[in-house]
């Protein structure tokens, strides 16, 4: 490539980072703000989680188009092509991440302010698991860490623990209390799907191993699903 090109495609890079940085983050911030409206049975809150999804389906636009301006014009070799392409998968990861803690802000209405679910109770640590494994990944893309990114992989087990664990304590508890099974039912959906952001912070890591390495993460050992 001539000093101009590599020059502009070093100007978009930093571009794309940022705006990965900044859609990961509305990210973390609305699973934060979705489990804390859950804590706080705030429908209010709920309610700005689920309106401040739009921009996190805007960025993945842009990030999108950005990634394959860069790829078309900029014809990008080895390294560069395959953080660019990790970019723009990740891009996808993250804006499913969203809807993940948008369909949590979603359910909060759906909570008793009176509800005494044990689940209830454990879900932020849970989601605080989760959330780390997401905000840790990110800094790894972002440095290139191939070895931080396998670290958060390996913590995909302990999410992935919560899940069945509070998934056996609801499943008690909507047989012992049949008039909760509505309550329990939304609570075991919003484990879901923290369990399933924690995979996603997964699939970011090996995207960031790839990116790095140029070749892919060995092999995991993940945890069993109970449902």
């Amino acid at each position: 490539m001539t000093e101009h090109i590599l020059r502009a495609f070093d100007e978009e890079i930093v571009e794309l980072r940022g705006l990965i940085s900044e859609m990961g983050g509305r990210a973390e911030s609305a699973i934060d703000r979705a489990i804390d409206a859950l804590s706080r049975r705030d429908s209010g809150l709920a309610a700005s989680v689920v309106a401040d999804d739009k921009r996190i389906d805007e960025l993945e636009v842009a990030i999108e188009r950005l990634a394959v301006q860069m790829m078309t014009l900029r014809a990008p070799m080895a390294d560069d092509l395959r953080e660019t392409v990790a970019a723009l998968k990740i891009a996808g990861v993250i804006e499913r991440i969203g809807d993940y803690a948008k369909n949590i802000a979603k359910r909060v209405p759906q909570i008793s302010g009176s509800s005494k679910i044990e689940a209830l109770s454990v879900l932020p640590a849970m989601a605080q698991l989760a959330g780390d494994m997401l905000h840790d990944v990110l800094d790894a893309f972002a440095a290139r860490d191939w070895e931080a990114a396998m670290e958060v992989a390996d913590r995909d087990r302990a999410v992935d623990d919560f899940y069945n664990s509070i998934f056996r304590t609801l499943l008690t508890f909507m047989m012992e209390n049949p008039a909760t099974i509505g309550e329990a039912t939304h609570l075991l959906f919003i484990a879901k799907n923290l369990e399933r952001i924690g995979d996603h912070a997964t699939n970011v890591a090996e995207m960031v191993y790839f990116a790095a390495r140029g070749e892919y993460m060995p092999e995991r050992e993940r945890g069993h699903d109970a449902l």
